[in-house]
């Protein structure tokens, strides 16, 4: 992520501004103000780009994340106190009284997956007060701008570890599943490594979910540097871990909005990106008295587009009415009265689904009389995660998406997750098709705009046995699209 240059300038003259207009700008309390503007524009305008938030920040998590910031001015890379530990982590020497300590995010599967896993790992790091270090790969360049005041979160190309990245998989030498499975680790080892490695992926195995254990995080406390690799977003079993949960209830009394607020807080779209994203909107979304997304995303094998797809995506918006019916006994409408102009944003890495809508809607007029108009801004055919310009459109994408005001989502899909999230809507979510079938129903609204992870552990850390970790407590349920998933929910619906 080659991040545009961190630049805190503190000239903002903030005391001239009207109080509303400063919280809008700062997110409701969520930004710290005194960032250069001109570094990163989205950072204060995406504020003019979303309707007023349904859902405003805890003054608890206001607090924490300036106590974050504090944290990592005074621990991030080439401080005193970095300098230190690391040293420490070169001689594998373990000092439990070090002052700071790391997680390191390793870069790792697709662009959507990596921006929840992101997320999942700051919340860590707030929960555990490690200092939050951002491995950017070889592919994201030019994404984000930095979140943090003064220091910046990517790690230094000159960490130690940073060569052994590619290699590190359940096996490694410092894996803590590993270890544990091997009997090197157990909770009443007193000598510990300067630094673990925490596989979480989704083909981790029972010892590597020993992460979300009480016993096991009492454990990881005292280990300096954590390492960790994962494609999940794995915020809702944090909530089940107890020594977590009252400061989690106290960061989001609104349990629904973790990723909502902190997406938000995180990442913000590089000036190039931004360029891309308000350039799209005021050409084609921002006249439309509704902003309809439809994003597909199908895991069969194929670019499409395929009919049954097709049915499925009109079976679902035109009977919860999220597309008008068109009318096909009569050629025009009449042109008298100002119409009400529907613009549909669709993304998919096919251009057939966005053709057949377009074409509809141009061939045929709606039976409300309302205008339609059908943009699609990219199809790249096929998913390209190691190009800078394809990762490019497809972050600019999942921002557009998010500034819609009704959202149709793919099952399974983080990009849609991204989007939801982003812009706090709960969309309808297209289910995935089997047997090269349109399902029936073709979709549902979801509970929560909170992403769903994808890969949760079963497990009862003290009964040492299987459980369903969707039954355990109201607020974390299974996933509308993945039945064996977990999402946070509001803790009043029931499946």
């Amino acid at each position: 992520m080659s991040f545009i240059s961190l630049q805190f300038t503190g000239s903002e003259d903030v005391s001239s501004q009207p109080t509303d207009t400063l919280q809008d700008k700062l997110l409701g309390g969520l930004l710290a103000p005194g960032f250069d503007e001109g570094s990163c524009l989205s950072r204060y305008q995406s504020s003019l780009y979303r309707k007023n938030p349904l859902h405003k920040p805890s003054s608890y998590l206001l607090s924490r994340l300036r106590s974050y910031e504090d944290l990592h001015k005074r621990c991030g890379p080439y401080t005193k106190s970095y300098n230190r530990t690391l040293k420490q982590l070169k001689s594998g020497h373990n000092a439990s009284s070090t002052e700071c300590k790391y997680l390191v995010w390793i870069s790792f599967s697709g662009l959507g997956n990596r921006i929840l896993t992101l997320a999942s790992a700051f919340v860590y790091a707030l929960l555990t007060n490690r200092v939050l270090l951002v491995d950017p790969g070889k592919d994201m360049a030019d994404l984000f701008c930095e979140p943090f005041p003064e220091k910046s979160w990517l790690l230094p190309t000159d960490f130690s570890l940073k060569n052994q990245f590619n290699t590190f998989e359940q096996k490694s030498p410092y894996s803590y599943g590993n270890m544990l499975k091997n009997n090197i680790l157990n909770s009443s080892t007193e000598t510990l490594p300067s630094h673990l490695y925490l596989y979480l992926a989704h083909d981790y195995d029972d010892h590597d979910k020993l992460f979300f254990c009480d016993q096991d995080q009492a454990l990881l406390s005292r280990v300096p540097w954590l390492v960790m690799k994962t494609d999940n977003y794995f915020v809702p079993s944090l909530f089940l871990i107890p020594s977590f949960e009252q400061e989690l209830s106290k960061l989001f009394p609104q349990k629904v909005t973790v990723f909502h607020h902190l997406g938000r807080y995180l990442f913000h779209p590089s000036n190039h990106v931004w360029g891309l994203i308000t350039r799209y909107y005021q050409a084609y979304l921002a006249k439309a008295d509704e902003r309809i997304g439809i994003q597909i995303r199908l895991f069969e094998t194929g670019s499409g587009p395929f009919q049954y797809v097709m049915d499925q995506i009109l079976a679902c918006t035109l009977k919860e009415k999220v597309l008008p019916e068109v009318d096909r006994s009569r050629s025009i409408v009449s042109p008298l009265g100002k119409r009400n102009l529907k613009a549909v944003l669709m993304t998919s890495l096919s251009s057939g689904y966005f053709e057949n809508v377009r074409n509809m809607y141009w061939e045929h007029p709606t039976v409300t009389g309302e205008v339609v108009g059908v943009y699609q801004p990219s199809h790249e055919e096929f998913q390209q995660t190691e190009k800078h310009l394809h990762n490019r459109k497809a972050w600019a994408e999942m921002y557009l998406l998010s500034l819609t005001d009704v959202l149709v989502t793919s099952a399974w899909s983080t990009f849609g997750y991204v989007a939801q999230g982003l812009g706090g809507l709960k969309p309808w979510i297209l289910f995935k098709p089997e047997n090269q079938t349109a399902p029936d129903p073709a979709c549902r609204q979801l509970m929560s705009m909170e992403p769903c992870f994808h890969a949760p552990p079963f497990y009862d850390c003290k009964a040492k046995t299987g459980i369903d970790t969707g039954a355990l407590v109201p607020h974390v349920r299974h996933c509308e699209d993945m039945s064996w998933g977990l999402k946070l929910v509001d803790g009043h619906h029931e499946l």
